[in-house]
């Protein structure tokens, strides 16, 4: 099984010592003249690449025995020099001679190379490539699906269902798991648990070959790993048992086998909110993370609430990720929504987004959105509401999550019934097939996928033009969405479209968000309050005709080009 491993990543991996493609992964390794007790914790190795003036200072990982492996994602085309550079410069394995490499441009087609780098956008506002392109996160939590309940060929087969409903991030935890003691057996893949010790001063490389296996197939499919490396809440506290220096390894670790695939950070789960204002020993460790990455990945940390926004406030993240409520009762509140826009609101602009649909019990009444079927409720209609409304606040994407899929629960073991949590309380007896089937996640596609029709990137929440019971955005004179949530049956009343702009035609059609379908209300035009009307009105409002039918519509106005 390890060869054939290792023979899968060679297809994806760039091994040659002398060429590699623009953004694509080129590795290479490094052999250690002497062999150490610990590696792990003994020697630090890292691989200096240049560029004319530029370099970029790479983490080596130790792969097992005398062997250190780097791997570079060249950020530019042209000739490179590089050289490894270890601590224990008595080491000539691993201080070496200056090599070079010749990086073409990448001839593939993969969505998340081909254009380059993800990274923040220049307006704060949402994510994208290096070349500009928009990249819109619609995610999905797969936080166990690195351990051996989720077997390889189930892997596969969801990685195929995600990409197929249009899903382009994954957050996965590569670390310690929430509900479960540290290091337990069930934490474990086919390579063993990741460490050998609680405070991960011994690790295991075989653990982390299969995860490769596993990230490197997200990758593979266009889904970016969105990687968590630890938990944080009180039950499951990381910091608590692992301290700030295992933590550090462990991040070094994972920078160093993952920062040259194009992946986001999350710090870890469920962890103070003074993080994201430089505050507490988890920011530390950010910003330790931060100055090992060469390539900056955009990271962030996962709480309820979003940035403080106070004066003097340190940003250890790029992006601001805000949590969810597990009752769908309290999900669909306005109060809960009004965390997004809280947050988007916050200066300077940072992307926000709903980064899980459901965390945390002792801190339930911070959070927005619930997990599909979690605890058997939240189904879809609740998913396309949580969707549509933090996306038309302002959001720069959306994560969602289903029952069985995040705990990896396969039929006689949930997943989610730790020893260290009493071993009898379950959440779901959902196999995490039966997850992968609720409707929320392709109807969550199908808002993805109306959206990437338009500048979704230019828009702009707008309360002002629509009544308070529903949530607006869009781009003043050229395209407005106006989300009207369930209000009852028997009741088809449209909503109401305000201060429309004089002299613009508005195409008008209902978008059913649960299947796609699209009902064309035809055209309406404001000729201005004393023009004649042309066929237009007089007043700026726009009663919308009555609904296709008593659930959740997407109203879209659209402008007509001459």
């Amino acid at each position: 099984m390890k060869c054939i491993l290792l023979s899968a990543l060679a297809g994806w991996i760039a091994m040659s010592a002398i060429g590699a493609e623009q953004w694509a992964v080129f590795e290479t390794s490094f052999t250690s003249a002497k062999k150490y007790e610990n590696p792990f914790v003994e020697v630090e190795v890292d691989v200096v690449f240049k560029q004319g003036q530029e370099q970029w200072k790479v983490p080596a990982f130790w792969a097992g025995d005398k062997k250190w492996t780097v791997r570079f994602a060249p950020p530019t085309q042209g000739k490179y020099t590089y050289r490894v550079e270890g601590t224990d410069q008595a080491n000539p394995g691993l201080n070496g001679k200056e090599q070079t490499l010749h990086v073409t441009a990448y001839t593939g087609n993969n969505p998340l190379l081909k254009h380059g780098f993800l990274k923040v956008s220049a307006d704060g506002r949402h994510f994208e490539h290096a070349d500009g392109t928009p990249f819109l996160w619609l995610g999905d939590t797969w936080w166990k699906c690195l351990c051996q309940r989720m077997t390889w060929e189930g892997f596969q087969e969801l990685t195929a269902d995600r990409k197929a409903k249009g899903f382009n991030v994954v957050q996965v935890v590569c670390g310690p798991y929430p509900d479960e003691g540290f290091l337990e057996p069930r934490m474990a893949n086919e390579g063993g648990l990741p460490y050998k010790s609680v405070k991960f001063e011994k690790v295991n490389p075989e653990y982390f070959n299969y995860a490769d296996r596993r990230l490197k197939h997200l990758v593979d499919a266009g889904m970016a790993p969105a990687i968590v490396g630890a938990w944080g809440r009180g039950d499951c506290n990381s910091m608590e048992a692992i301290g700030a220096a295992g933590l550090k390894r462990h991040w070094r670790y994972l920078v160093a086998r993952y920062s040259a695939y194009p992946v986001f950070w999350i710090l870890a789960g469920e962890i103070p909110e003074e993080t994201k204002w430089g505050q507490g020993p988890w920011a530390e460790v950010a910003t330790y993370l931060r100055s090992i990455d060469p390539y900056h990945r955009p990271l962030t940390c996962h709480t309820g609430h979003g940035r403080r926004g106070a004066k003097g406030d340190s940003h250890v993240i790029d992006f601001d990720m805000v949590g969810g409520n597990h009752d769908e009762r309290v999900a669909v509140e306005a109060k809960t929504l009004a965390i997004v826009s809280t947050a988007y609101a916050k200066d300077p602009p940072m992307p926000v987004l709903v980064g899980e649909t459901g965390v945390g019990r002792e801190l339930a009444a911070l959070r927005e959105t619930c997990y599909e079927g979690h605890m058997q409720q939240g189904f879809g209609d609740v998913q396309r509401r949580m969707f549509w409304g933090s996306i038309l606040s302002g959001a720069a994407g959306h994560t969602y999550g289903a029952a069985g899929i995040w705990h990896a629960s396969v039929e006689g073991d949930p997943g989610c019934a730790s020893a260290a949590f009493g071993g009898t309380k379950v959440y779901d007896w959902t196999t995490w097939k039966e997850g992968m089937h609720y409707p929320g996640a392709t109807q969550l596609g199908i808002g993805k996928k109306l959206l990437e029709q338009y500048p979704w990137s230019r828009f702009e929440p707008h309360p002002e033009w629509t009544e308070a019971n529903c949530i607006a955005a869009g781009i003043p004179g050229e395209v407005r969405f106006i989300y009207q949530p369930r209000r009852g049956i028997y009741d088809w009343k449209g909503t109401v479209v305000k201060h429309l702009e004089p002299g613009v035609t508005y195409h008008v059609f209902y978008f059913d968000p649960a299947t796609g379908r699209r009902f064309v209300q035809g055209t309406v035009m404001y000729a201005g309050p004393t023009a004649p009307p042309f066929g237009g009105q007089t007043t700026d409002e726009y009663h919308a005709p009555d609904l296709p039918s008593p659930q959740d519509w997407v109203l879209v106005l659209e402008r007509l080009k001459p």
